[in-house]
């Protein structure tokens, strides 16, 4: 294949752009222009190109399962100093890892005769006979003629344990009853014949279980041959599978701007000492870089966009532009930026300082906030300044201080407590939800509906932190009912009553599909970012911890 098909001039004219100053930081971007173009140019190819057929779920009866995929551009410059981009996608795309238009991957584990699709042979062939054992009528029909067999003898063993018991019960009534009337001789006579009896009773119980065991030990045993040869397949397959993995992880050497390589397995475990996860180094981004260090070219901008559905639990919006994963590519971004002049990460810098905290309530228990929009609750990792820290300066005795918190991006109420007993007066009623709250966003689209409830379960997107996702296994219970305000021009006007507090749950029921199916203005993580998230808490109405009476606050978002 001629490697100079993957360097694409611009078809479009550049030559009013300047170039970056730095590279992009790729966990939190506004994508420069200049990769914008490249997107551009590159969404073009897809639409009007003929050299490969995928079903991205944008067009009605295409054949195939409908799957979206992550794209990226990598704009550089050549040693002859000329202006272009790379292309690459995630993953395979239309069952290949070799096209024409986008650089290839670190490793072709789809290379004909690879290491990777014979041991995958092995590996179908022992998961087949693993589920044919386990489906097999033999053992099926072992496992029901078992557990009938067990049944009737545990059925029989009951019944000759209740026999013994009453016989017990009897000898001792009989004891009972005849102490008083017998010499101490006829009593001892008494005695040795109950002993007897009782000895008797033990010993019909005992064969009565070696019965029971020899009879069930031929079926546990054709059973045990069964499960026995299924346990070794297993076995065999979790080795098969470790060492493919290790061949796999062996192929994985990156390079950073230094024209240094280090093996994926170091690099993870050099971040936090994990093990990389599978399908690390497949992300457009790495072969992006990969492939401009190894030809030569200077990395100037990165983007990576989603293209055609999203997936059923996470949020990925046709078009848009996505910061890289952190599970899988954190750490090796991280490794192979070493060596370029990159962005500060935005998500580090301290930028509310001189910002004021407008404060709408203060008496001896409780402050209430009207908390600007990208403004912390609680300090940060990195950014220290929050509404916590604002409340613990003034009053460095007060705490716990905070009872609730609201995202970094939404803006509106925040209660926060002067002392103790505040704090859990007002913490009780959050967890027995009996506070009522009100949020207003900007929902960007129409909304044709006017009122619902939206009950989608939520959890973390543990590859992709703190993005949020749906999960019918593992989410929390998350319900929020919604009516609509108005409509202004293309954007709807909504009111929000969250049931729950899950984090980033009205973004969620917003923007997901069995939601309303659109994102809140200016989301960033799950729509498009504008000037600020358009979310905004309203009201809130509590039972004061002193005075014991229902207070209720509102203050109208200023967007």
């Amino acid at each position: 294949m001629d490697n100079s098909t993957y360097f694409h001039a611009f078809k479009t004219d550049i030559t009013q752009i300047d170039l970056p100053l730095r590279f992009t930081f790729p966990f939190c971007y506004e994508p420069h222009p200049l990769a914008v173009i490249a997107a551009q140019e590159l969404q073009s190819y897809i639409e009007h190109q003929t050299d490969w057929t995928h079903n991205f779920g944008l067009e009605q009866n295409a054949a195939g399962q409908a799957i979206g995929k992550m794209f990226g551009v990598l704009v550089v410059k050549n040693q002859y100093n000329q202006l272009g981009y790379l292309a690459a996608v995630s993953g395979k795309l239309a069952g290949s890892n070799k096209h024409r238009y986008f650089v290839p991957p670190i490793f072709d584990m789809l290379e004909e005769n690879s290491f990777f699709l014979t041991e995958e042979v092995h590996l179908n062939a022992l998961n087949k006979e693993i589920e044919r054992l386990e489906n097999s009528p033999g053992l099926t029909q072992t496992q029901t003629d078992l557990q009938l067999l067990t049944d009737t003898w545990n059925t029989e063993l009951e019944l000759l344990k209740s026999k013994l018991r009453g016989q017990k019960k009897a000898r001792k009534e009989t004891r009972t009853r005849l102490r008083p009337i017998l010499s101490d001789e006829e009593y001892e006579l008494l005695m040795e014949d109950m002993r007897s009896q009782s000895l008797k009773d033990k010993q019909q119980l005992q064969r009565f279980q070696y019965e029971m065991q020899l009879a069930l030990a031929s079926k546990n045993l054709k059973q045990q041959q069964y499960l026995e040869e299924i346990a070794l397949l297993k076995e065999e397959r979790k080795m098969r599978s470790g060492n493919l993995q290790k061949q796999l992880f062996e192929q994985y050497n990156f390079l950073n701007a230094h024209g240094l390589y280090k093996n994926v397995v170091g690099i993870f475990h050099d971040f936090d000492q994990s093990t990389p996860p599978a399908g690390s180094g497949e992300c457009a981004a790495p072969k992006l870089l990969q492939y401009a260090y190894n030809n030569h070219l200077t990395p100037l901008a990165l983007a990576e966009f989603w293209w055609g559905c999203s997936p059923s639990s996470e949020i990925r919006r046709h078009g848009n532009y996505y910061p890289a994963c952190r599970k899988k590519c954190e750490p090796i971004l991280g490794y192979m930026l070493q060596g370029l002049s990159v962005d500060e990460n935005p998500m580090q810098q301290e930028t509310t300082l001189d910002m004021e905290l407008p404060q709408i309530y203060e008496d001896d228990d409780i402050i209430v906030f009207n908390k600007p929009a990208e403004f912390l609750s609680v300090p940060g990792i990195y950014i220290k300044d929050s509404v916590y820290q604002r409340v613990l300066q003034r009053y460095p005795k007060a705490g716990p201080i905070i009872i609730h918190r609201l995202d970094m991006s939404t803006s509106g109420l925040l209660i926060v407590a002067k002392n103790k007993e505040a704090h859990r007066f007002i913490q009780d009623q959050f967890i027995k939800h009996t506070i009522e709250k009100e949020y207003i966003a900007l929902l960007d689209g129409i909304l044709e509906q006017e009122s619902g409830l939206i009950d989608l379960p939520l959890r973390v997107d543990l590859d992709d932190r703190p993005r949020q996702m749906v999960c019918y296994t593992y989410g929390k219970p998350a319900q929020t009912k919604w009516e609509k305000i108005n409509i202004e021009g293309n954007k709807t006007r909504i009111r929000f009553y969250p049931l729950t507090g899950r984090t980033h749950q009205l973004r969620m029921h917003a923007v997901h599909p069995k939601g309303l199916n659109m994102p809140i203005l200016g989301d960033d993580l799950y729509g498009k970012k504008a000037n600020r998230l358009h979310l905004h808490a309203a009201s809130i109405k509590f039972v004061h911890p002193g005075s014991k009476r229902e207070m209720t606050f509102q203050i109208d978002p200023d967007f």
